[in-house]
């Protein structure tokens, strides 16, 4: 069997840490858990930063450049794939009064300023979040316009950062495919399918498997779920051919009532795959697969 790398997903941008304690938070926090999750199995690890005093999702330079800078400071070899999908986020006023736009949870940036750390700091994977959805509950909407995402992926091209396209509906690959046709986005291309986040693409079978047929044969994914779903997805997105995520970002238990860290996840991960005769594939491996440029 092909080789399958594992990409843990750190702390994300929602409303865990009052859920559990073990979702790091500081940018030391934050770098600790990936070199952990590294050091357990994990070839790549997905960064987003938090205001280290309120726990709150942040997109601050200095919080993303202190996180990156410990882990390279450390003898721990792993991709960092940094996101850029903060700064597209839109929460209307209410069901009946949707505008002017609540100032708390909305925070809307042009394509320059959401890329700002990945033109500073060089990650070698950057996200791209390939479409808009209502996200959730309420009245939130993860924004990403077609012209928005043409001059992220532009801005990333240039950089040479490798952009992983995150496929959270049908539509979105369309779109994927959108961009790569426009030669926005080299070769390989590398999409994320994320799976079972309301209101995207529900994580059943049949949903699963209708995006991976519709990918064109060379491209390179992975796939994720959330919850409880996070660890049968390790291996459903093997068997499919792709590559996987886990980590506290989607999901915060290792089992019924534990919670679990990151390294945890990743190492249930490793003996997930392993027990199914998968190769895990290291960093080196990973960035020779998706000719990743190494800072």
């Amino acid at each position: 069997m092909s080789g399958v790398f594992i990409t843990c997903a750190i702390t994300g941008s929602g409303n865990t840490t009052s859920k559990s304690d073990l979702v790091p938070v500081t940018p030391r926090q934050v770098a600790e858990a990936a070199i952990d999750a590294a050091d357990a199995g994990a070839a790549i690890v997905h960064i987003h930063v938090r205001n280290p005093d309120t726990g709150e999702p942040a997109r601050d330079v200095e919080l993303y450049a202190e996180v990156v800078e410990r882990i390279r400071a450390s003898s721990t070899d792993v991709v960092i794939n940094l996101t850029s999908g903060m700064g597209g986020d839109l929460t209307l006023g209410s069901a009946e009064a949707p505008l002017p736009p609540a100032g708390d949870g909305t925070d809307m940036a042009g394509a320059t300023e959401r890329l700002a750390h990945v033109r500073e700091l060089m990650p070698e994977i950057t996200t791209l979040d390939c479409g808009t959805m209502n996200f959730s509950e309420g009245d939130y909407i993860m924004v990403n316009t077609p012209s928005m995402l043409d001059e992220m992926a532009r801005q990333v091209q240039k950089l040479g950062v490798r952009p992983e396209i995150e496929i959270f509906d049908t539509g979105h690959l369309w779109l994927a495919k959108h961009l790569a046709d426009k030669g926005l986005v080299d070769d390989p291309v590398m999409v994320q399918l994320c799976m079972g986040i309301p209101w995207g693409a529900p994580n059943d079978l049949n949903t699963f498997m209708a995006l991976v047929n519709n990918l064109p044969d060379d491209w390179v994914f992975s796939a994720f779920s959330l919850g409880r779903s996070q660890l049968p997805y390790v291996g459903l997105a093997a068997i499919a051919g792709g590559n996987v995520r886990v980590g506290l970002e989607d999901n915060l238990y290792l089992g019924r009532g534990r919670l679990a860290t990151n390294a945890d996840l990743t190492a249930r991960a490793v003996t997930i795959l392993e027990a199914m005769n998968y190769e895990v594939l290291g960093p080196g491996a990973v960035r020779d697969k998706l000719h990743l440029i190494k800072p």
